[in-house]
């Protein structure tokens, strides 16, 4: 048995690109030939409840519960759909072999895309190895895999996590925690084979499923808004959600994307529909039915995602569509999306997602539970903006999508100097660059989200499409006592990891904000140097520099008075126009 060394909980995994290798050896060539991965388990991990001793995943008889899976919805052989990439649970039963402890095996693995995706946990403490991707043009390449502890890996970036652990002794009342992990690939070149890294030593290093993250062709992301918390909603049984979501491009078919982030339990879609709204929850014409993998409706697993079916339906730009989709229910808790500024609705009981008329819509939310995404096809894709409240709309006009990054897709759609890019606004109130607001885990009334260093991959590398990262983050961090020096370090990393994957990265200035409550003389002190690292340092592609289009030229430290809401932290819609309104076009531009 190997040794064990129990380590403390740490921060997100750190990946390293794949750099490419020259090689004159074959992907078939010297070594091992290549097996699925299903055929390389050689551990145990999950245990029925009834007969813990069956498994023994971390060399001292600790299991996954089987009941566990099964009420998350992780059933053997069950697709999962996580972070843009579909991965599979082994198919074996309890108490069978189901996981690879990597040490150099050699896995057939076939695709091309922008990133491995790994299904994986540690134990005996955090699991950091080197391994080696093999292309089908005979080239090579490395990648570094990091796989958080089972027990005490980092909440904020766990796929799922299950309430109890299986011992001989009895089952314990404490979280088994699993970890989907991407590191790049090299561009256009398709996986042959992957070899998992080497023993790592003091732990261990558990695959249960590896997959190639397909590159999203043909479709152009025009509308998403990121998973801020997991908090109580409804109690809705038998209900229908419409929401409101408002285009930034078009296109002459639609998908959307629905996510249980963080949830412990699935849920059930009973249907869907999109429409171009009307009047309030009134569509303009009848409803269109979606489908999911050619049925009505589908299952999202806990942590999981599911994508609709593309439907035939001319999406207009710059326009408001409702989305309806039917909860049979019972929901009492939902991943949200907590600062829609946008009214939406809820029905009376009953599937009323077809109907066109609102006179079942008799409720209104202030938030956007579970869906994340509209995606059209064509177009040549998306900018992804990553930010805090002012990139969400924080003190904008309600129902009047007056946020910068509705201002910004207008004046895309309004010339033809640049690609006609769709805009993904996913910025987060009261978010952060390197320090979690939501914790990542359970029911929560903080939806200030997980760090932008936590949800990078999901919301921005993940997305459909994406072309550019626009960074505008950092406020938040400094008003709560983070150093200038602890942004940067987040700030350099997003860029890296974004270069990584082929994304062209802009970064903009924090604005100021002096009068408001925590933006002290100190915290401003660290915006400037933080700020003064953006204009001066090569890490960006470009900088916009959102401080000197906000600031009070007679006060510096301020937001001029014509675009202050009144808070001194948010600008209104005038100063939100003016950032839209700065940016050179051509800086989004790849």
């Amino acid at each position: 048995m190997r040794r064990r060394i129990w380590g403390a909980a740490t921060v997100l995994a750190l990946l390293t690109g794949i750099a490419p290798v020259a090689s004159a050896e074959a992907t078939t060539g010297h070594g091992p030939r290549p097996l699925p991965l299903e055929r390389l388990f050689d551990n145990r991990a999950v245990s029925d409840d009834a007969r813990p001793a069956d498994a023994d995943f971390d060399g001292s008889g600790g299991s996954l519960s089987a009941r566990d899976l099964t009420a998350a919805g992780w059933t053997p052989g069950r697709t999962l759909a996580v972070d843009g990439s579909r991965l599979s649970w082994p198919r074996t039963a309890p108490g069978d072999d189901d996981n690879v402890r990597a040490d150099g095996q050699s896995v057939r693995v076939r695709g091309r895309g922008d990133a491995l995706a790994f299904l994986v946990a540690g134990t005996g403490g955090e699991a950091t190895g080197t391994g080696t991707v093999r292309y089908r043009d005979g080239s090579r390449g490395t990648y570094r895999l990091t796989a958080p502890d089972w027990r005490t890996g980092p909440p904020a970036t766990k796929s799922v996590a299950l309430p109890h652990i299986n011992t001989p002794g009895g089952q314990l009342a404490q979280q088994a925690r699993l970890y989907v992990v991407t590191v790049p690939l090299v561009r256009g070149r398709e996986v042959a084979s992957v070899d998992l890294p080497r023993d790592p030593g003091a732990a261990d290093l558990h695959v249960f499923a590896l997959s190639v993250r397909a590159r999203t062709k043909g479709w152009t992301g025009t509308w998403s808004a990121s998973t801020a918390g997991y908090t109580t909603v409804g109690p809705w049984t038998d209900r229908t959600v419409r929401l409101v979501v408002h285009t930034s491009t078009g296109g002459p078919r639609v998908r959307i994307r629905l996510d249980n982030t963080f949830a412990a339990a699935p849920v059930r879609i009973g249907g869907a529909t999109v429409a171009v709204q009307g009047a309030g929850a009134e569509a303009a014409s009848e409803p269109r039915r979606l489908t999911f993998r050619g049925s009505a409706g589908t299952e999202i697993p806990a942590g999981a995602q599911a994508f609709s079916d593309p439907l035939a339906f001319d999406v207009p730009a710059d326009a408001n569509l409702l989305v309806s989709f039917h909860l049979p229910g019972p929901v009492t808790t939902a991943p949200v999306h907590s600062q829609a500024i946008q009214r939406s609705y809820v029905s009376t009981p009953g599937d009323h997602a077809a109907e066109s008329s609102a006179t079942a819509y008799t409720s209104t939310i202030t938030n956007w539970p579970l869906l994340t995404g509209v995606d059209v096809s064509g177009g040549p894709g998306s900018v992804v903006l990553l930010g805090d409240s002012i990139t969400d709309g924080v003190k904008s006009t309600q129902d009047a999508n007056h946020r910068w990054p509705n201002v910004l897709a207008t004046r895309l759609l309004n010339q033809s100097e640049v690609p006609r890019y769709g805009v993904l606004n996913q910025g987060i109130s009261a978010n952060r660059v390197v320090a979690d607001r939501y914790s990542g885990d359970g029911v929560s009334t903080d939806t200030g989200g997980v760090s932008a260093l936590h949800r990078l991959d999901r919301d921005v590398l993940a997305q459909t499409s994406a072309r550019t990262v626009v960074v505008f983050e950092g406020v938040n961090d400094v008003r709560w006592g983070a150093s200038a020096d602890q942004v940067i370090a987040g700030l350099r990393e997003i860029a890296d990891r974004a270069h990584a994957r082929g994304l062209r990265a802009v970064a903009a200035t924090i604005a100021p904000c002096e009068g408001e409550s925590l933006c002290t003389v100190a915290a401003d002190a660290e915006r400037r140097a933080v700020n003064a690292y953006l204009r001066d340092n090569g890490d960006y592609d470009a900088v916009l520099d959102f401080d000197a289009v906000l600031r009070d030229p007679a006060r510096p430290a301020r937001i001029l008075p014509a675009y202050d809401s009144g808070d001194h932290l948010h600008p209104g819609d005038a100063g939100l126009a003016a950032l839209a309104e700065s940016v050179d076009l051509r800086l989004l531009a790849r």
